[in-house]
Protein backbone atom coordinates (compact mmCIF):
# COMPACT_ATOMS: atom_id res chain seq x y z
CA UNK A 1 0.00 0.00 0.00
CA UNK A 2 1.49 3.32 -1.11
CA UNK A 3 -1.57 5.53 -1.33
CA UNK A 4 -2.04 8.67 0.73
CA UNK A 5 -3.81 11.97 0.78
CA UNK A 6 -1.82 15.17 1.02
CA UNK A 7 -2.32 18.22 3.20
CA UNK A 8 -0.21 21.35 2.94
CA UNK A 9 0.36 24.03 5.55
CA UNK A 10 2.93 26.61 6.53
CA UNK A 11 3.41 25.16 10.01
CA UNK A 12 2.71 21.57 11.06
CA UNK A 13 2.56 20.77 14.77
CA UNK A 14 2.91 17.24 16.13
CA UNK A 15 1.23 17.08 19.51
CA UNK A 16 -2.04 18.68 20.60
CA UNK A 17 -1.12 19.39 24.23
CA UNK A 18 -0.32 22.76 25.73
CA UNK A 19 3.00 23.34 23.94
CA UNK A 20 1.60 22.35 20.56
CA UNK A 21 -1.53 24.46 20.90
CA UNK A 22 0.37 27.54 22.08
CA UNK A 23 2.72 27.15 19.10
CA UNK A 24 -0.25 26.82 16.77
CA UNK A 25 -1.92 29.94 18.16
CA UNK A 26 1.26 31.97 17.73
CA UNK A 27 1.74 30.80 14.14
CA UNK A 28 -1.89 31.42 13.24
CA UNK A 29 -1.76 34.93 14.69
CA UNK A 30 1.18 35.59 12.38
CA UNK A 31 -0.92 34.71 9.34
CA UNK A 32 0.23 31.12 8.89
CA UNK A 33 -1.83 28.17 7.70
CA UNK A 34 -1.48 25.76 10.63
CA UNK A 35 -2.34 22.09 11.22
CA UNK A 36 -2.16 20.33 14.62
CA UNK A 37 -1.92 16.53 14.88
CA UNK A 38 -2.72 14.60 18.05
CA UNK A 39 -2.79 10.91 19.00
CA UNK A 40 -5.38 11.37 21.72
CA UNK A 41 -8.62 13.28 21.90
CA UNK A 42 -7.71 16.97 22.20
CA UNK A 43 -9.45 17.33 25.58
CA UNK A 44 -7.57 14.41 27.14
CA UNK A 45 -3.91 15.05 26.34
CA UNK A 46 -1.11 14.78 28.90
CA UNK A 47 -1.37 18.46 29.87
CA UNK A 48 -4.51 17.71 31.90
CA UNK A 49 -2.38 15.80 34.42
CA UNK A 50 -0.39 18.90 35.42
CA UNK A 51 -2.54 19.68 38.40
CA UNK A 52 -0.91 21.91 40.98
CA UNK A 53 -0.06 25.17 39.24
CA UNK A 54 2.06 27.34 36.99
CA UNK A 55 4.94 29.55 38.16
CA UNK A 56 5.32 33.29 37.61
CA UNK A 57 7.24 35.74 39.81
CA UNK A 58 4.43 38.27 40.21
CA UNK A 59 5.06 38.89 43.89
CA UNK A 60 1.31 39.11 44.45
CA UNK A 61 1.53 37.28 47.79
CA UNK A 62 5.25 37.63 48.56
CA UNK A 63 6.32 41.04 47.20
CA UNK A 64 10.02 40.16 47.59
CA UNK A 65 9.80 37.69 44.70
CA UNK A 66 11.47 38.49 41.37
CA UNK A 67 12.43 36.86 38.10
CA UNK A 68 16.01 36.76 39.41
CA UNK A 69 14.97 34.63 42.38
CA UNK A 70 12.88 32.40 40.13
CA UNK A 71 15.95 31.97 37.92
CA UNK A 72 18.17 31.15 40.89
CA UNK A 73 15.71 28.63 42.35
CA UNK A 74 15.33 26.83 39.02
CA UNK A 75 19.02 26.75 38.14
CA UNK A 76 20.19 25.66 41.60
CA UNK A 77 17.53 22.98 41.92
CA UNK A 78 18.60 21.71 38.48
CA UNK A 79 22.06 21.08 39.96
CA UNK A 80 23.82 23.14 37.32
CA UNK A 81 22.79 21.06 34.27
CA UNK A 82 20.23 23.51 32.88
CA UNK A 83 20.82 25.77 29.89
CA UNK A 84 21.07 29.18 31.65
CA UNK A 85 19.53 31.16 28.81
CA UNK A 86 16.48 28.89 28.71
CA UNK A 87 15.99 29.32 32.46
CA UNK A 88 16.40 33.09 32.17
CA UNK A 89 13.80 33.33 29.38
CA UNK A 90 11.35 31.25 31.39
CA UNK A 91 11.78 33.30 34.57
CA UNK A 92 11.38 36.63 32.74
CA UNK A 93 8.50 35.73 30.44
CA UNK A 94 6.29 33.53 32.61
CA UNK A 95 4.34 36.47 34.14
CA UNK A 96 3.40 37.69 30.65
CA UNK A 97 2.22 34.28 29.47
CA UNK A 98 0.39 33.48 32.71
CA UNK A 99 -1.57 36.74 32.53
CA UNK A 100 -2.35 36.00 28.88
CA UNK A 101 -3.69 32.50 29.47
CA UNK A 102 -5.73 33.74 32.43
CA UNK A 103 -7.38 36.32 30.14
CA UNK A 104 -8.01 33.54 27.61
CA UNK A 105 -10.06 31.67 30.22
CA UNK A 106 -7.76 29.68 32.53
CA UNK A 107 -9.49 31.44 35.43
CA UNK A 108 -6.79 31.22 38.09
CA UNK A 109 -7.72 31.72 41.73
CA UNK A 110 -7.74 35.41 42.69
CA UNK A 111 -6.95 37.42 45.79
CA UNK A 112 -9.44 39.92 47.21
CA UNK A 113 -7.65 42.69 45.27
CA UNK A 114 -8.27 40.86 42.00
CA UNK A 115 -4.69 39.79 41.45
CA UNK A 116 -3.79 36.14 40.82
CA UNK A 117 -3.35 34.13 44.02
CA UNK A 118 -0.08 32.21 44.51
CA UNK A 119 0.64 29.12 46.60
CA UNK A 120 3.79 27.47 47.92
CA UNK A 121 5.39 24.73 45.85
CA UNK A 122 8.42 22.67 46.79
CA UNK A 123 11.84 24.44 46.77
CA UNK A 124 10.48 27.80 45.67
CA UNK A 125 11.80 30.60 47.88
CA UNK A 126 8.50 32.47 47.65
CA UNK A 127 4.88 31.72 46.83
CA UNK A 128 4.84 32.05 43.05
CA UNK A 129 2.64 29.15 41.88
CA UNK A 130 -0.61 30.34 40.29
CA UNK A 131 -3.40 27.80 40.22
CA UNK A 132 -6.92 26.75 39.38
CA UNK A 133 -7.72 24.49 42.34
CA UNK A 134 -5.79 21.28 41.66
CA UNK A 135 -6.73 21.09 37.98
CA UNK A 136 -4.54 23.86 36.56
CA UNK A 137 -3.34 21.92 33.52
CA UNK A 138 -6.89 21.16 32.50
CA UNK A 139 -7.96 24.79 32.85
CA UNK A 140 -4.98 25.93 30.74
CA UNK A 141 -5.63 23.27 28.09
CA UNK A 142 -9.29 24.19 27.70
CA UNK A 143 -8.40 27.87 27.45
CA UNK A 144 -5.96 27.00 24.64
CA UNK A 145 -8.48 24.77 22.86
CA UNK A 146 -11.09 27.53 22.93
CA UNK A 147 -8.57 30.08 21.67
CA UNK A 148 -7.53 27.74 18.85
CA UNK A 149 -11.17 27.18 17.96
CA UNK A 150 -11.78 30.93 17.79
CA UNK A 151 -8.89 31.17 15.30
CA UNK A 152 -10.20 28.24 13.21
CA UNK A 153 -7.06 26.17 13.77
CA UNK A 154 -7.68 22.58 12.60
CA UNK A 155 -6.79 19.92 15.20
CA UNK A 156 -6.81 16.37 13.88
CA UNK A 157 -7.22 13.72 16.57
CA UNK A 158 -6.22 10.03 16.22
CA UNK A 159 -3.30 10.85 13.94
CA UNK A 160 -0.13 8.84 14.57
CA UNK A 161 3.04 10.27 13.07
CA UNK A 162 5.30 7.42 12.02
CA UNK A 163 8.06 9.48 10.39
CA UNK A 164 9.22 13.02 9.95
CA UNK A 165 10.04 13.68 6.30
CA UNK A 166 13.66 14.81 6.10
CA UNK A 167 15.89 15.17 3.04
CA UNK A 168 19.47 16.39 3.29
CA UNK A 169 18.89 17.72 6.82
CA UNK A 170 15.75 19.64 5.80
CA UNK A 171 12.42 18.66 7.34
CA UNK A 172 9.50 19.21 4.96
CA UNK A 173 6.64 17.45 6.71
CA UNK A 174 5.48 14.18 8.25
CA UNK A 175 3.82 10.88 7.41
CA UNK A 176 0.86 9.95 9.60
CA UNK A 177 -1.87 7.33 9.67
CA UNK A 178 -5.33 7.46 11.20
CA UNK A 179 -5.45 5.16 14.24
CA UNK A 180 -9.07 4.24 13.46
CA UNK A 181 -9.11 3.84 9.68
CA UNK A 182 -5.43 3.42 8.77
CA UNK A 183 -5.72 6.15 6.12
CA UNK A 184 -2.33 7.66 5.42
CA UNK A 185 -1.70 11.36 5.05
CA UNK A 186 1.44 13.15 3.96
CA UNK A 187 1.49 16.50 5.71
CA UNK A 188 3.76 18.89 3.82
CA UNK A 189 4.88 22.04 5.61
CA UNK A 190 7.48 24.80 5.55
CA UNK A 191 8.17 24.22 9.25
CA UNK A 192 7.42 21.40 11.67
CA UNK A 193 7.20 21.60 15.47
CA UNK A 194 7.47 18.46 17.61
CA UNK A 195 5.54 18.82 20.88
CA UNK A 196 4.93 15.16 21.58
CA UNK A 197 5.79 14.79 25.29
CA UNK A 198 8.24 12.55 27.14
CA UNK A 199 8.69 8.88 28.04
CA UNK A 200 7.62 8.33 31.66
CA UNK A 201 4.99 5.72 30.73
CA UNK A 202 7.95 3.36 30.31
CA UNK A 203 8.13 2.73 34.06
CA UNK A 204 5.76 0.33 35.81
CA UNK A 205 4.72 3.00 38.31
CA UNK A 206 3.97 6.10 36.30
CA UNK A 207 1.76 9.16 36.52
CA UNK A 208 1.22 8.89 32.76
CA UNK A 209 -1.59 6.86 31.28
CA UNK A 210 -1.73 4.10 28.69
CA UNK A 211 -0.69 5.14 25.15
CA UNK A 212 0.93 8.43 26.15
CA UNK A 213 4.49 9.52 26.96
CA UNK A 214 5.99 6.46 25.27
CA UNK A 215 9.08 8.22 23.90
CA UNK A 216 7.72 8.50 20.35
CA UNK A 217 8.64 12.20 20.17
CA UNK A 218 12.23 11.39 21.11
CA UNK A 219 12.41 8.65 18.49
CA UNK A 220 10.98 10.88 15.76
CA UNK A 221 13.66 13.44 16.59
CA UNK A 222 16.49 10.90 16.61
CA UNK A 223 15.46 9.45 13.23
CA UNK A 224 15.31 12.98 11.80
CA UNK A 225 18.87 13.73 12.89
CA UNK A 226 18.31 15.49 16.24
CA UNK A 227 20.35 14.91 19.38
CA UNK A 228 18.93 14.05 22.78
CA UNK A 229 20.40 15.25 26.05
CA UNK A 230 20.31 14.06 29.67
CA UNK A 231 17.93 11.17 29.12
CA UNK A 232 18.95 9.74 32.50
CA UNK A 233 17.30 12.69 34.22
CA UNK A 234 13.83 11.28 34.85
CA UNK A 235 11.85 12.84 37.66
CA UNK A 236 10.21 10.49 40.11
CA UNK A 237 7.42 12.46 41.73
CA UNK A 238 7.37 11.73 45.47
CA UNK A 239 3.66 11.06 45.68
CA UNK A 240 1.87 8.65 43.41
CA UNK A 241 -1.05 6.47 44.45
CA UNK A 242 -0.16 2.98 45.72
CA UNK A 243 -3.50 1.21 45.45
CA UNK A 244 -5.63 0.01 43.76
CA UNK A 245 -3.26 -1.77 41.36
CA UNK A 246 -4.82 -0.22 38.25
CA UNK A 247 -4.24 3.25 39.74
CA UNK A 248 -0.69 2.65 41.02
CA UNK A 249 1.48 5.64 40.14
CA UNK A 250 -1.43 8.00 39.48
CA UNK A 251 -0.32 11.45 40.57
CA UNK A 252 -1.12 12.93 43.95
CA UNK A 253 -0.39 16.55 43.18
CA UNK A 254 2.32 18.54 44.94
CA UNK A 255 -0.44 21.02 45.74
CA UNK A 256 -1.33 18.71 48.66
CA UNK A 257 2.06 19.43 50.23
CA UNK A 258 1.90 23.04 49.07
CA UNK A 259 -1.31 23.47 51.05
CA UNK A 260 0.16 21.92 54.21
CA UNK A 261 0.17 18.15 53.70
CA UNK A 262 2.49 16.16 56.01
CA UNK A 263 4.46 13.00 55.20
CA UNK A 264 4.35 10.37 57.96
CA UNK A 265 5.87 6.89 58.22
CA UNK A 266 4.42 3.76 59.85
CA UNK A 267 5.94 4.80 63.19
CA UNK A 268 3.83 7.98 63.13
CA UNK A 269 6.95 10.12 62.56
CA UNK A 270 6.90 13.21 60.34
CA UNK A 271 10.11 12.01 58.75
CA UNK A 272 11.09 14.89 56.43
CA UNK A 273 12.81 16.48 59.43
CA UNK A 274 15.50 13.83 58.93
CA UNK A 275 16.09 14.75 55.27
CA UNK A 276 15.53 18.52 55.01
CA UNK A 277 14.65 20.05 58.38
CA UNK A 278 14.33 23.57 56.94
CA UNK A 279 11.96 22.93 54.05
CA UNK A 280 10.35 19.69 55.24
CA UNK A 281 7.66 18.54 52.75
CA UNK A 282 8.41 21.57 50.56
CA UNK A 283 11.92 20.37 49.78
CA UNK A 284 12.91 19.54 46.21
CA UNK A 285 11.11 16.69 44.47
CA UNK A 286 14.27 14.61 44.21
CA UNK A 287 14.91 14.88 47.96
CA UNK A 288 11.32 14.14 48.95
CA UNK A 289 11.20 11.20 46.53
CA UNK A 290 14.43 9.79 48.00
CA UNK A 291 13.08 10.31 51.52
CA UNK A 292 9.89 8.39 50.68
CA UNK A 293 11.90 5.67 48.94
CA UNK A 294 14.26 5.33 51.90
CA UNK A 295 11.46 5.08 54.46
CA UNK A 296 9.80 2.35 52.40
CA UNK A 297 12.90 0.21 51.71
CA UNK A 298 14.09 0.50 55.33
CA UNK A 299 10.80 -0.92 56.61
CA UNK A 300 8.96 2.16 57.82
CA UNK A 301 6.39 2.16 55.04
CA UNK A 302 2.66 1.64 54.99
CA UNK A 303 1.01 -1.80 54.60
CA UNK A 304 0.75 -1.37 50.82
CA UNK A 305 4.34 -0.26 50.28
CA UNK A 306 4.04 3.50 50.56
CA UNK A 307 4.17 6.23 53.16
CA UNK A 308 1.33 8.39 54.46
CA UNK A 309 0.44 11.85 53.17
CA UNK A 310 -1.95 13.58 55.54
CA UNK A 311 -3.92 16.79 54.86
CA UNK A 312 -6.83 15.98 57.22
CA UNK A 313 -5.76 18.63 59.75
CA UNK A 314 -6.83 21.31 57.24
CA UNK A 315 -10.51 20.44 57.32
CA UNK A 316 -13.03 19.40 54.70
CA UNK A 317 -14.11 22.83 53.42
CA UNK A 318 -10.52 23.94 52.87
CA UNK A 319 -9.65 20.70 51.05
CA UNK A 320 -12.68 20.85 48.76
CA UNK A 321 -11.84 24.46 47.86
CA UNK A 322 -8.12 24.00 47.27
CA UNK A 323 -7.87 20.32 46.29
CA UNK A 324 -11.22 19.32 44.77
CA UNK A 325 -9.81 16.80 42.29
CA UNK A 326 -7.71 15.00 44.89
CA UNK A 327 -10.69 14.82 47.22
CA UNK A 328 -12.77 13.12 44.52
CA UNK A 329 -9.90 10.95 43.25
CA UNK A 330 -9.51 9.12 46.57
CA UNK A 331 -13.22 9.05 47.28
CA UNK A 332 -14.05 7.61 43.86
CA UNK A 333 -11.28 4.98 43.72
CA UNK A 334 -10.82 3.94 47.36
CA UNK A 335 -13.80 5.40 49.25
CA UNK A 336 -11.26 7.34 51.34
CA UNK A 337 -12.21 10.79 52.62
CA UNK A 338 -8.87 12.62 52.74
CA UNK A 339 -10.35 15.17 55.12
CA UNK A 340 -10.52 12.32 57.66
CA UNK A 341 -7.84 9.81 56.64
CA UNK A 342 -4.31 9.96 55.18
CA UNK A 343 -3.37 8.85 51.67
CA UNK A 344 -0.83 6.11 50.91
CA UNK A 345 1.76 7.35 48.39
CA UNK A 346 5.10 6.33 46.90
CA UNK A 347 7.42 7.63 44.15
CA UNK A 348 6.19 7.45 40.55
CA UNK A 349 7.86 8.19 37.20
CA UNK A 350 6.54 11.62 36.35
CA UNK A 351 8.57 13.81 34.00
CA UNK A 352 11.26 13.56 31.33
CA UNK A 353 13.73 16.35 32.07
CA UNK A 354 16.00 15.38 29.19
CA UNK A 355 14.99 15.35 25.55
CA UNK A 356 15.67 16.91 22.17
CA UNK A 357 18.49 19.46 22.13
CA UNK A 358 17.21 22.87 21.00
CA UNK A 359 18.52 26.41 20.80
CA UNK A 360 17.34 28.57 23.73
CA UNK A 361 15.55 31.37 21.90
CA UNK A 362 13.96 29.64 18.91
CA UNK A 363 13.88 26.02 20.09
CA UNK A 364 15.39 24.96 16.78
CA UNK A 365 16.64 21.38 16.68
CA UNK A 366 19.54 21.80 14.26
CA UNK A 367 17.53 20.20 11.44
CA UNK A 368 16.37 22.87 9.01
CA UNK A 369 12.66 23.54 9.40
CA UNK A 370 12.32 21.42 12.55
CA UNK A 371 11.55 22.88 16.00
CA UNK A 372 10.46 21.36 19.31
CA UNK A 373 8.76 22.53 22.50
CA UNK A 374 7.55 21.22 25.85
CA UNK A 375 8.50 18.02 27.66
CA UNK A 376 10.04 16.57 24.50
CA UNK A 377 12.94 19.05 24.83
CA UNK A 378 15.96 19.32 27.13
CA UNK A 379 17.50 22.45 28.63
CA UNK A 380 15.22 23.96 31.25
CA UNK A 381 15.05 21.55 34.15
CA UNK A 382 18.54 20.07 34.40
CA UNK A 383 18.73 17.32 37.02
CA UNK A 384 15.56 18.23 38.92
CA UNK A 385 12.38 20.00 37.82
CA UNK A 386 10.64 22.47 40.09
CA UNK A 387 6.91 21.86 40.25
CA UNK A 388 4.98 24.48 38.31
CA UNK A 389 7.75 25.17 35.79
CA UNK A 390 6.47 22.72 33.18
CA UNK A 391 3.24 24.61 32.49
CA UNK A 392 5.22 27.83 32.18
CA UNK A 393 7.57 26.02 29.80
CA UNK A 394 4.86 24.85 27.41
CA UNK A 395 3.37 28.32 27.05
CA UNK A 396 6.64 30.27 26.75
CA UNK A 397 8.51 27.95 24.43
CA UNK A 398 5.43 26.83 22.53
CA UNK A 399 4.97 30.49 21.63
CA UNK A 400 8.65 30.91 20.76
CA UNK A 401 8.74 27.81 18.58
CA UNK A 402 5.59 28.96 16.80
CA UNK A 403 7.18 32.35 16.18
CA UNK A 404 10.42 30.85 14.85
CA UNK A 405 8.58 28.37 12.61
CA UNK A 406 6.48 31.21 11.19
CA UNK A 407 9.51 33.34 10.43
CA UNK A 408 11.12 30.49 8.54
CA UNK A 409 7.98 29.95 6.51
CA UNK A 410 7.95 33.62 5.54
CA UNK A 411 11.63 33.62 4.58
CA UNK A 412 11.98 30.52 2.40
CA UNK A 413 11.50 30.74 -1.37
CA UNK A 414 11.42 27.04 -2.24
CA UNK A 415 9.72 24.15 -0.46
CA UNK A 416 11.66 20.89 -0.77
CA UNK A 417 9.66 17.75 -1.50
CA UNK A 418 11.27 14.32 -1.92
CA UNK A 419 9.28 11.43 -3.43
CA UNK A 420 12.04 9.07 -2.30
CA UNK A 421 11.68 10.10 1.36
CA UNK A 422 7.88 9.80 1.17
CA UNK A 423 8.24 6.32 -0.31
CA UNK A 424 10.61 5.34 2.49
CA UNK A 425 7.95 6.42 4.99
CA UNK A 426 5.43 4.21 3.17
CA UNK A 427 7.92 1.33 3.24
CA UNK A 428 8.34 1.76 6.99
CA UNK A 429 4.58 1.47 7.47
CA UNK A 430 4.22 -1.44 5.05
CA UNK A 431 7.01 -3.48 6.64
CA UNK A 432 5.48 -3.01 10.08
CA UNK A 433 2.23 -4.78 9.11
CA UNK A 434 3.00 -8.50 9.30
CA UNK A 435 2.17 -11.82 10.89
CA UNK A 436 4.30 -12.79 13.85
CA UNK A 437 4.41 -14.60 17.17
CA UNK A 438 4.76 -11.65 19.58
CA UNK A 439 2.11 -9.15 20.69
CA UNK A 440 2.99 -5.56 21.55
CA UNK A 441 1.07 -5.14 24.83
CA UNK A 442 2.88 -7.90 26.77
CA UNK A 443 6.24 -6.62 25.50
CA UNK A 444 5.32 -3.10 26.63
CA UNK A 445 4.54 -4.52 30.07
CA UNK A 446 7.87 -6.35 30.13
CA UNK A 447 9.68 -3.13 29.24
CA UNK A 448 7.92 -1.22 32.01
CA UNK A 449 9.00 -3.87 34.51
CA UNK A 450 12.60 -3.73 33.24
CA UNK A 451 12.74 0.05 33.57
CA UNK A 452 11.28 0.01 37.09
CA UNK A 453 13.52 -2.79 38.35
CA UNK A 454 16.80 -1.66 36.75
CA UNK A 455 16.31 2.04 36.03
CA UNK A 456 14.11 3.11 38.90
CA UNK A 457 14.55 5.59 41.74
CA UNK A 458 18.02 4.27 42.71
CA UNK A 459 20.34 2.71 40.14
CA UNK A 460 23.71 0.93 40.00
CA UNK A 461 26.11 -0.38 37.38
CA UNK A 462 24.92 -3.94 37.99
CA UNK A 463 21.25 -2.97 37.64
CA UNK A 464 21.79 -0.81 34.57
CA UNK A 465 23.83 -3.44 32.70
CA UNK A 466 21.23 -6.07 33.55
CA UNK A 467 18.52 -3.73 32.28
CA UNK A 468 20.36 -3.15 29.01
CA UNK A 469 20.73 -6.91 28.52
CA UNK A 470 17.01 -7.37 29.14
CA UNK A 471 16.17 -4.61 26.65
CA UNK A 472 18.40 -6.27 24.05
CA UNK A 473 16.42 -9.50 24.42
CA UNK A 474 13.15 -7.62 24.24
CA UNK A 475 14.33 -5.79 21.12
CA UNK A 476 15.00 -9.14 19.43
CA UNK A 477 11.56 -10.40 20.40
CA UNK A 478 9.94 -7.24 19.01
CA UNK A 479 11.26 -8.08 15.53
CA UNK A 480 8.60 -10.79 15.33
CA UNK A 481 5.59 -8.65 16.22
CA UNK A 482 2.15 -9.66 15.05
CA UNK A 483 0.55 -6.55 13.56
CA UNK A 484 -2.81 -7.09 11.88
CA UNK A 485 -5.15 -4.14 11.46
CA UNK A 486 -8.78 -5.20 11.66
CA UNK A 487 -12.29 -3.89 12.09
CA UNK A 488 -11.29 -2.44 15.46
CA UNK A 489 -8.82 -0.12 13.78
CA UNK A 490 -5.07 0.30 13.53
CA UNK A 491 -4.24 0.14 17.24
CA UNK A 492 -1.83 -2.74 16.56
CA UNK A 493 0.19 -0.59 14.19
CA UNK A 494 0.26 2.30 16.65
CA UNK A 495 1.44 -0.02 19.42
CA UNK A 496 4.18 -1.42 17.18
CA UNK A 497 5.58 2.06 16.55
CA UNK A 498 5.18 2.99 20.20
CA UNK A 499 7.09 -0.13 21.25
CA UNK A 500 9.95 0.60 18.85
CA UNK A 501 10.21 4.17 20.13
CA UNK A 502 9.99 3.00 23.74
CA UNK A 503 12.79 0.48 23.33
CA UNK A 504 15.14 3.08 21.83
CA UNK A 505 14.20 5.68 24.46
CA UNK A 506 14.73 3.15 27.25
CA UNK A 507 18.10 2.09 25.91
CA UNK A 508 19.19 5.72 25.61
CA UNK A 509 18.05 6.37 29.19
CA UNK A 510 19.90 3.42 30.74
CA UNK A 511 23.06 4.07 28.70
CA UNK A 512 23.08 7.69 29.81
CA UNK A 513 22.51 6.64 33.43
CA UNK A 514 25.36 4.13 33.21
CA UNK A 515 27.71 6.84 31.96
CA UNK A 516 26.83 9.35 34.70
CA UNK A 517 28.94 7.99 37.54
CA UNK A 518 27.58 10.21 40.30
CA UNK A 519 24.35 11.05 42.11
CA UNK A 520 22.84 14.36 41.02
CA UNK A 521 19.24 15.41 41.48
CA UNK A 522 16.84 12.81 40.13
CA UNK A 523 19.74 10.58 39.03
CA UNK A 524 20.68 8.49 42.07
CA UNK A 525 23.39 5.79 42.00
CA UNK A 526 23.92 3.53 45.01
CA UNK A 527 27.47 2.85 43.77
CA UNK A 528 28.30 6.54 43.18
CA UNK A 529 26.53 8.38 45.98
CA UNK A 530 28.17 11.81 45.70
CA UNK A 531 27.76 14.71 43.29
CA UNK A 532 30.97 15.10 41.26
CA UNK A 533 31.84 18.60 40.05
CA UNK A 534 33.74 17.22 37.06
CA UNK A 535 30.47 15.64 35.86
CA UNK A 536 28.67 18.95 35.47
CA UNK A 537 28.07 18.03 31.86
CA UNK A 538 25.30 17.06 29.47
CA UNK A 539 25.20 13.53 28.09
CA UNK A 540 24.17 13.53 24.43
CA UNK A 541 22.58 10.76 22.39
CA UNK A 542 22.27 10.46 18.62
CA UNK A 543 21.58 7.69 16.11
CA UNK A 544 24.30 6.55 13.74
CA UNK A 545 23.51 5.44 10.19
CA UNK A 546 23.13 1.81 11.31
CA UNK A 547 20.62 2.99 13.94
CA UNK A 548 23.01 2.29 16.79
CA UNK A 549 23.07 4.75 19.67
CA UNK A 550 26.10 7.03 19.88
CA UNK A 551 26.89 8.73 23.19
CA UNK A 552 28.97 11.84 23.84
CA UNK A 553 29.49 14.35 26.66
CA UNK A 554 29.48 18.16 26.52
CA UNK A 555 30.30 20.70 29.21
CA UNK A 556 27.20 22.57 30.33
CA UNK A 557 26.83 26.12 28.95
CA UNK A 558 28.56 28.85 30.94
CA UNK A 559 26.65 31.35 33.02
CA UNK A 560 26.98 35.05 32.33
CA UNK A 561 28.83 36.86 35.12
CA UNK A 562 25.76 38.64 36.47
CA UNK A 563 23.78 35.40 36.62
CA UNK A 564 26.65 33.61 38.32
CA UNK A 565 26.86 36.34 40.96
CA UNK A 566 23.11 36.22 41.47
CA UNK A 567 23.20 32.49 42.19
CA UNK A 568 26.21 32.58 44.50
CA UNK A 569 24.65 35.20 46.76
CA UNK A 570 21.24 33.53 47.09
CA UNK A 571 20.62 31.74 50.36
CA UNK A 572 19.44 28.60 48.54
CA UNK A 573 23.01 27.79 47.48
CA UNK A 574 23.63 26.37 50.96
CA UNK A 575 21.43 23.38 50.11
CA UNK A 576 23.86 22.11 47.53
CA UNK A 577 27.37 21.40 48.71
CA UNK A 578 29.81 21.70 45.81
CA UNK A 579 27.49 23.89 43.74
CA UNK A 580 29.20 27.22 44.47
CA UNK A 581 30.19 28.59 41.09
CA UNK A 582 33.78 29.72 40.75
Amino acid sequence: MNTHTTQISNVLIIGSGGAGLRAAIEAKQQGMDVIVLGKRQRTDVHTVLAAGGINAAFGNVDPEDSWEQHFADTYIEGYGLSEPEVVEIMAKESPILVEEIDKWGANFAKLENGKIDQRFFGAHTYRRTCYSGDYTGRSILFALINKAKSLDIPIYDSQYVSDLLVDDNVCFGAMAFDIQSGERTVYLADSVIVAAGGHTRLWRKSSSRRNENTGDGFFLGLKAGCKLSDMEMVQFHPTGMVIPEEMAGTLVTEAVRGEGGKLINSDGERFMKNYDSDRMELSTRDRVAMANYTEIVEGRGSPNGGVYLDISHKGKDFIIEKLPRMYRQFLDTLMIDISKSPMEVSPTAHYSMGGIVVTPEEHWTGVEGLYAAGEVTAGLHGANRLGGNSLAEILIFGKRAGDAASKRSKEIDVHIRSKKVIQQAHDNLNSSIKNGTEVARPLQRDLRNIMWEYGGVVKSEVKLKKGLDEIKSLKNASKDLDVRPDSEGYQDLMLAFDLEASIVSSEATLLSALNREESRGAHQREDFKDLEKDQTLNIRIELEEDSKIKLSKDKTPLLRKELKNLINKTKEIKNFEGMLLE
